[in-house]
């Protein structure tokens, strides 16, 4: 049975109008007009316990807002939401114990005091037995290494150790479910690799639900066997990672290093050239055009060795988001 349900989630958000001018803003203190700003329209999809699902899509796409209501922190203009059971905006305590919001920019800790102070203070919020905090404390700062800064004023952590302090004081409690809105804005591409190892490793400990929202592909592409895309607050697509190519890619990518200088003019007969440098050559050509391609290529040009593969992930969703031909 899914753990999270989302059938036809709406959240419309009312935008007010104004001409521009003085003339403008005397004219809407009397006449005010407005349009529905639709952050999220439509959207459905169920989640099952255990599963690590990556939430993705371009700035505005309404990914946020989705975690935001089902986490109850808003309400939803239309739709039926189940999370655990429950309706996340009735905000029953015993539901807020059940889960976790993590948002890279925004930061629960106390700013002037030690992780630890907050630490303490999550446990008496969430109520949690003395032995199973310091059981669990014990098992997160082990796995994000972090003993040494537990009694370090917050504000003079660095970003990364920062986070995984955040993380520590989201995960204190055990939550079942854990939303993680872009948990690695910002940090070095060293510890974004170090978060990413531990989401996966506390994904497999705990079993517990998490969906991630990042821009950053390389997060999804390690973590997540299951994306759910969204644009302009609608589904775009629900399924295996692997998946996105077969559904979006109509084109191959065509790698050649040539034996002699060639005329890139010539090149362009063949498909459309992304990097030419030589002796190296990116081509892109239809899927449907891959073989012939190919021949054409071993044919007419002096080709020292030639390689064809699929496309990248990151290539194929920005694409899809910008409305670009693929090939």
């Amino acid at each position: 049975m899914p753990v999270i349900e989302v059938h036809n989630l709406k959240k419309y958000y009312k935008v007010h109008q104004k001409e521009p001018g003085l003339a403008g803003s005397i004219k809407s203190l009397f006449s005010r007009k407005y349009y529905d700003a639709k952050a999220v329209d439509g959207v459905s999809f169920e989640i099952d316990a255990g599963e690590l699902v990556g939430f993705i899509g371009p700035n505005g796409a309404g990914k946020t807002t989705t975690l935001k209501v089902l986490s109850g922190l808003l309400y939803p203009t239309a739709g039926h939401v189940s999370v655990l059971g429950y309706t996340p905006w009735d905000r029953k305590p015993a539901f807020q114990k059940q889960f976790s919001l993590v948002m890279g920019q925004k930061n629960q800790l106390w700013w002037d005091l030690p992780a630890m102070e907050s630490f303490i203070l999550n446990k008496e919020i969430y109520e949690v037995p003395k032995e199973q905090f310091q059981k669990t404390l014990d098992e997160l700062v082990e796995l994000l290494e972090v003993r040494d800064f537990l009694k370090v004023q917050v504000r003079k952590l660095s970003l990364g150790q920062r986070m995984k302090m955040e993380l520590i004081a989201a995960l204190i409690h055990s939550p079942k479910i854990l939303f993680l809105d872009e948990p690695t804005i910002g940090l070095d591409v060293v510890m974004q690799k170090k978060m990413r190892d531990f989401i996966k490793e506390y994904n497999h400990r705990s079993n517990s639900t998490i969906i991630l929202t990042s821009h950053y592909m390389d997060d999804v592409k390690e973590l997540c066997e299951r994306v759910i895309i969204i644009d302009k607050g609608k589904l775009l697509f629900d399924g295996a990672l692997s998946e996105i190519i077969k559904k979006f890619a109509n084109h191959k990518v065509l790698t050649v290093v040539f034996s002699e200088p060639v005329d890139e003019e010539k090149l362009k007969n063949i498909g459309q050239i992304k990097e030419f440098d030589y002796p190296k050559a990116i081509i892109s050509v239809r899927r449907s055009a891959t073989s012939l391609a190919a021949a054409e290529l071993l044919q007419r040009f002096p080709v020292a060795d030639l390689n064809i593969e699929e496309p990248q992930i990151e290539d194929i969703i920005r694409e899809v988001f910008t409305g670009k031909d693929l090939a």
